[in-house]
């Protein structure tokens, strides 16, 4: 589930509601409304695969984060500092 977005893939028109305001700002400044909107897309899609991802994988952290705590980091011995 932790797979890298495909910056090539088609693009498909799609509907926003954005607001007037900001749309016209954006416009004023120079800022590609579609880029702009993927690029937050992009952020939104993988802050939500991260989440989905920790759930996912919730109780291995734990164990792994216990075995850590009793046994500490494998190789601490071999640590320089």
């Amino acid at each position: 589930m932790n797979r890298p977005l495909k910056p090539a893939s088609p693009k498909r028109a799609t509907n926003v509601t954005l607001s007037q305001d900001l749309v016209e700002e954006a416009k004023a400044l120079g800022i590609n409304l579609s880029q702009a909107c993927e690029a937050g897309l992009a952020e939104r899609v993988a802050d939500a695969r991260a989440e989905h991802w920790k759930r996912e994988n919730k109780e291995a952290i734990a164990s792994w984060n216990r075995y850590v705590q009793e046994n500490g980091m494998p190789y601490d011995e071999f640590r320089q500092g």
